[in-house]
């Protein structure tokens, strides 16, 4: 649902009714992952994707029938046959997984939209914010929400004891720090129409400001690097000390330009606590003078991925240099250099894309390898990126 908060918290703000349906589980291979969203308004507007198309039009249907209704439903969708008594909704993914999606709609007088409301205006900012929903338990309680902060403060109930909303805020804080979206599982201790101990499950979703990256290097492969990062949501930051060629002009889609020293822009960042396990680094400087100082410092950092432009013999010095350094051989094992995957990329823009395949496949586990006629998994469980020697 957060996936699509803009959109959702501008309709909140003109106060449309709408329903959201959920991606809430997955088996098997699926195109789309747990928290990823379609909704639709009273007018039949559309935003949004639960399954790449092989199900929207099912889904549309439920989330309209919801908007009439008034009731929060959870539908699984899965190849035709597999499920006995299929209905008119029972349409099959042709990628064979099953998807369990929750519709839920959204009433202007709805109970729990303020909780809503504010989760949606929180993840449009790009604010820390997480959304624990109720996905399965006792009737009653299906899609009750809690919205849950970076600081463990949290607003909206589940039950009306405060022991499962304590326990349920708890664990979506710690899915927020690791910028995580997944299930839990918390028991009420008490509530209106239910036992002592029940089971709730809650699908949690994070949202965190964009991760970085940071290409050091103001070079012609530098401009095509910044757009591929764009592309692929991070927040880019392009860092050089040679201000002629460090400019706005020369790098128009960068979110930040630095002009500094690489290493001591490093430094100053990790002073201030600007990187995180999310971030990547990208040295496309390809010169001695700001590699060995910058990487030395870059190998140490719990970061995502440090990877460095140069050939293979540029390669071997580097490591010499790091070596002398005093940079230890499992910190430069995580040094991804040659930089990117091989495609065979000659151009700026066809390096960009080798080294954007390259932090997308660490990033999911991937291989880098041909999916024709391999037995490996297409879609994989995510994972964090990078460890620190």
């Amino acid at each position: 649902m957060l996936d699509i908060a803009g959109e959702l918290h501008r309709w909140c703000g003109e106060g449309r009714a709408f329903a959201v349906a959920t991606v809430v589980a997955v088996e098997g291979s699926a195109p789309r992952q747990p928290g990823a969203a379609l909704a639709v308004d009273a007018g039949g507007t559309v935003v949004g994707s639960v399954s790449g198309g092989c199900v929207e039009g099912a889904v549309y249907e439920l989330c309209r029938a919801a908007l009439e209704s008034g009731e929060s439903v959870r539908e699984r969708f899965g190849q035709p046959g597999d499920h006995p008594g299929e209905d008119a909704f029972a349409t099959g993914l042709t990628c064979g997984g099953v998807l369990d999606v929750l519709v839920v709609p959204v009433l202007p007088d709805a109970r729990g939209r303020a909780v809503l409301a504010e989760a949606l205006a929180a993840a449009a900012a790009g604010g820390p914010v997480a959304l624990a929903r109720v996905i399965a338990g006792p009737a009653g309680l299906l899609s009750r929400a809690l919205l849950v902060r970076a600081d463990g403060t949290y607003a909206g109930t589940l039950a009306e004891s405060g022991g499962p909303d304590r326990a349920a805020a708890a664990e979506a804080a710690a899915l927020l720090a690791a910028g995580r979206t997944g299930t839990v599982t918390v028991r009420l201790e008490s509530a209106a129409g239910v036992r002592c101990g029940d089971p709730v499950t809650l699908l949690v979703e994070s949202c965190l400001p964009p991760p970085r990256m940071i290409v050091f290097g103001a070079v012609d492969f530098a401009a095509a690097l910044v757009r591929a990062g764009k592309f692929l949501g991070y927040h880019v930051t392009v860092c050089d000390a040679r201000p002629v060629f460090a400019t706005a002009g020369r790098f128009p889609e960068a979110d930040e330009i630095a002009v500094d020293w690489p290493h001591r822009y490093l430094d100053a960042q990790q002073a201030a606590g600007a990187l995180d396990a999310r971030t990547v680094l990208c040295v496309l400087t390809h010169d001695p003078k700001f590699d060995v100082p910058l990487l030395e410092r870059a190998l140490r950092l719990p970061v995502a991925y440090v990877g460095a432009m140069g050939s293979r013999r540029t390669h071997e010095d580097r490591l010499g240099r790091l070596r002398e350094a005093g940079v230890t051989e499992p910190a430069l094992d995580r040094l991804r250099s040659p930089i990117g995957l091989d495609l065979g990329a000659r151009t700026p823009e066809e390096t960009a894309l080798s080294i954007a395949a390259e932090i997308v496949a660490l990033r999911h586990g991937g291989t880098g390898a041909p999916l024709t006629g391999a037995r490996t998994p297409i879609h994989r469980e995510p994972r964090g990126l990078g460890s620190v020697a």
